[in-house]
């Protein structure tokens, strides 16, 4: 068994981390730190002129709550929920490729690519379409490990395909492109908060970052992406807390939760890739995330 079969049993097995888990209790997301990730989104279906969201991935709908509240439809498709036919509107996948499981690879003393197994002991040769991946994505030299992303790829290409004329697709998540590949992997755990071993035994999250320019489309980072849709940092006048104190201290709240969303080396530095069909929406979407 390769480590992609252990990873796919571990996280939706019978018994698997998100069929008896709640994620939430976990790991934090862009979603979890401040409405004012869900506000952004919902300012930028307005600004393309879309009345409805998908959400890949809605775990138990926080992301949801926050758009309806902002007045828009919003349809919640689950890890396990296929996909419609045809996705309309602005579709939303935030962290949810990093949970898509794929080969992990170790290059050996002679520069050869390796599958890793359950346990991460190596075991046959790469060859074929992971061999063609890794050759343009992701070239490693001894020692190295990585992640192919060639499952990611599919995922999102089958999300794209189903756009109709009009529609926006965005994958939020974290992860690096062919200049700045982490040399050991990206592969991690996550149990109660904490990062742990990616133990395939369904007590923790597994994921990996995501080689977001295989994916095509367009790339930029979180805290430009947000900083374009109006979120800010700054701090409220100090001499509004004397006048109104009440406000300054919930524009303080959301000057710190803002912070945190924007952050380069935290949420800030995750990527938003980005397609969109039909060349007045191309156009909006590119107005609409330029800062």
């Amino acid at each position: 068994m390769t480590f992609r079969d252990a990873w796919q049993q571990a996280l939706y097995g019978a018994d698997g981390f998100y069929r008896r888990q709640r994620p939430s209790e976990h790991f934090r997301t862009s979603v979890h730190a401040s409405p004012l990730f869900g506000q952004a989104i919902a300012r930028l279906a307005h600004l393309l002129e879309l009345s409805t969201v998908a959400d890949i991935g809605a775990g138990r709908g926080e992301l949801g709550k926050v758009l309806r509240a902002e007045g828009l439809s919003v349809v919640d498709i689950e890890l396990d929920d296929e996909l419609p036919d045809r996705l309309t509107g602005l579709v939303i996948a935030n962290e949810w490729l990093d949970n898509i499981p794929c080969e992990v690879v170790e290059w050996d003393d002679d520069g050869v690519p390796h599958y890793l197994s359950a346990d991460l002991t190596s075991g046959h040769v790469v060859e074929g379409n992971d061999l063609d991946w890794l050759r343009q994505w992701w070239p490693g030299e001894p020692g190295d490990r990585a992640e192919v992303g060639i499952t990611r790829d599919t995922a999102w290409q089958d999300v794209v395909r189903r756009l109709t004329d009009g529609s926006v697709a965005i994958a939020i998540d974290y992860g690096h492109v062919r200049d700045s590949r982490p040399p050991y992997g990206a592969l991690t755990g996550f149990r109660n908060g904490r990062e742990c071993d990616p133990t395939p035994d369904g007590t923790c999250d597994i994921t990996a970052h995501v080689a977001l320019d295989s994916l095509g489309g367009t790339i930029l980072s979180q805290r430009d992406a947000l900083k374009a849709l109006g979120v800010s940092a700054t701090r409220p006048p100090l001499d509004l807390a004397q006048t109104e104190p009440m406000r300054y201290l919930s524009e303080l709240s959301s000057a710190g939760e803002a912070a945190e969303l924007l952050e380069s080396t935290g949420l800030g530095g995750f990527g938003w890739v980005w397609t969109a069909r039909g060349a007045d929406t191309v156009r909006r979407a590119s107005r609409a995330l330029s800062a």
